[in-house]
C-alpha cells in the first residue's frame, strides 16, 4: 500500500498502545498492530509487549538478543496499519474550530518529516480521513485490505446488516464512517443487496424531472391568491431564502448528529443511512442526491409548517414551499456537479470548501450551496493555503 494512503497515528497515542488489549510498535516511520499476535509470538507475548508503543528496529536486528527472520518481517507487513506522526509534524496544523483533530502528515520516501519548505513534500493526509488529495476520492479501495485492516465494513458485502450486527461502537463506527473509500469503477456497493437495492439509488437528473413539474404548478397557481406576481415572486423568494437556512440545519444538526448520537445499533445505522454512507462513499453517483421517498417525508413537516405561518392564505404558503423546494433542487444538483463535474472557474471555491468538509474537518463547512450560514454560525472552514487543495 503506498504510505500516502495509510492512516496517520500520532506519536504519543503509540506509546500508550502497549497493553494486551491493544499493542502497537513502530519501525522507522511505520507503526504495527501486534495484538493478534501476541498469543502466538515464539518468546511468548511478554516480549512483544515490552516493547509495546516503542520502536523495535533495533531488536529486530540485534544479533545479540535473536536476529529474526524473513518470516517475522513477512508478518509485520500484514500488521501494518498506518504512519507515525511526530509532535514536530502537528505544528502547521489548519485553522479550525477543532484543530486539535486535524493532524496534516507529511511523508517522503525516508520516512515522515517536519513541515518546512526544505522538504521532499509527496503529499498532506489528514488523521480523521486518511486522505491526501482530491484524487484520493476516485482511486478504487482494495476491499479485502481494508476490511483486514481497518476491520470496518465489507465492501465485498451488503452493508446495512454489517452496520446493523457489527456490534460497533459510536466513537469507532465515527472514525471510520468519516475515512473515504472508493468502491471499484465508481460503481455503487451494495446497501441491501436485494430487492430493496433499486430504492437507495437515484440518479442526479430525477430530482428536477421529478420535483420541476410540480415547483412550477404550485408557483402558478399561487399566483390566484397573491395581489400579483410581484408578490408571487417576493414570498417565492422568501421560501427560496428560508431553505438556504434549512439546507444548513439538516447538514449540521441532523446528517451530523454525530457526536451526539445515540451509542446503539439502530442509532448508528440510521446515521449510516441518512449521510454517514455519503462520507464512507462520497463518489457514489448514485447516492449524492435525496431519493424522493426521504425527500416526501422530509419536505411533509415543512409544507405544513409554511401553511401553518401563513393560514391565512393558502396560496401566499404554497408560494413560499415551491421557493424553498426550488432552493432543494438547485442544492442536490450543486451538490452531485461538486462532486462528478467540473464547474465554472467562479464557482471552484465552493467546490474546494465542500471537498475540505469531507476529507479535513468534517466538523465545519455545513453550506454546500454558499458560506452564507457557516459565517453566520462560526462554523465556516479557515484552513491555510495548501498544496493539497491546488489538485481539487
Amino acid at each position: 500500500m503506498p504510505s500516502q494512503t495509510l492512516p496517520t497515528i500520532p506519536q504519543r497515542a503509540i506509546a500508550e498502545s502497549n497493553t494486551t488489549e491493544k499493542c502497537y510498535i513502530t519501525m522507522g516511520a511505520k507503526v504495527y498492530d501486534m495484538t493478534d499476535f501476541l498469543d502466538s509470538h515464539p518468546g511468548g507475548g511478554d516480549l512483544i509487549l515490552e516493547y509495546g508503543g516503542k520502536d523495535v528496529e533495533g531488536i529486530l536486528q540485534d544479533n545479540g538478543s535473536h536476529a529474526h527472520s524473513e518470516a517475522a518481517y513477512e508478518i509485520l507487513k500484514d500488521a501494518l496499519i498506518g504512519l507515525v506522526v511526530t509532535d514536530a509534524v502537528m505544528d502547521p496544523l489548519p485553522s479550525s474550530m477543532y484543530p486539535a483533530r486535524i493532524l496534516p502528515l507529511q511523508p517522503t520516501e525516508k520516512g515522515v518529516q517536519q513541515n518546512g519548505p526544505a522538504n521532499d513534500v509527496i503529499s498532506n493526509a489528514y488523521l480523521r480521513t486518511g486522505v491526501a488529495t482530491a484524487e484520493d476520492f476516485s482511486k478504487d479501495t482494495d476491499p479485502d485490505d481494508d476490511y483486514r485492516t481497518h476491520k470496518f465494513l465489507d465492501l465485498n458485502k451488503p452493508l446495512f446488516l454489517q452496520i446493523l450486527f457489527g456490534g460497533f461502537s459510536k466513537e469507532f463506527y465515527l472514525e471510520q464512517v468519516h475515512r473515504p473509500r472508493h468502491y471499484k469503477g465508481g460503481e455503487s456497493a451494495p446497501i441491501f443487496g436485494n430487492f430493496l437495492e433499486p430504492l437507495t439509488k437515484t440518479p442526479w437528473w430525477m430530482i428536477p424531472l421529478l420535483w420541476g413539474p410540480p415547483v412550477a404548478y404550485g408557483t402558478f397557481i399561487s399566483r390566484d391568491g397573491c395581489a400579483s406576481w410581484v408578490q408571487v415572486a417576493v414570498y417565492w423568494g422568501f421560501g427560496l431564502f428560508m431553505w438556504s437556512l434549512v439546507e444548513y440545519g439538516l447538514h449540521r444538526c441532523l446528517f451530523h448528529l454525530d457526536y451526539h448520537l445515540a451509542d446503539n445499533p439502530v442509532a448508528i445505522t440510521a446515521h449510516f443511512l441518512l449521510h454517514g454512507v455519503h462520507h464512507y462513499l462520497p463518489m457514489d453517483k448514485y447516492r449524492l442526491v435525496m431519493p424522493p421517498t426521504m425527500f416526501i417525508i422530509l419536505a411533509f413537516p415543512f409544507w405544513m409548517l409554511a401553511h401553518a405561518i401563513f393560514y391565512w392564505n393558502w396560496h401566499v404558503a404554497t408560494a413560499v414551499f415551491c421557493g424553498g423546494v426550488f432552493g432543494y433542487i438547485g442544492y442536490d444538483l450543486t451538490h452531485y456537479f461538486i462532486h462528478h463535474c467540473k464547474l465554472p472557474s467562479f464557482y471552484q471555491d465552493q467546490k474546494k470548501y465542500h471537498l475540505q468538509h469531507h476529507f479535513i474537518d468534517y466538523e465545519n463547512g455545513f453550506g454546500i450551496t454558499s458560506r452564507f450560514w457557516d459565517r453566520a454560525f462560526g462554523t465556516e472552514l479557515t484552513l491555510s493555503p495548501s498544496k493539497v487543495f491546488k489538485s481539487i
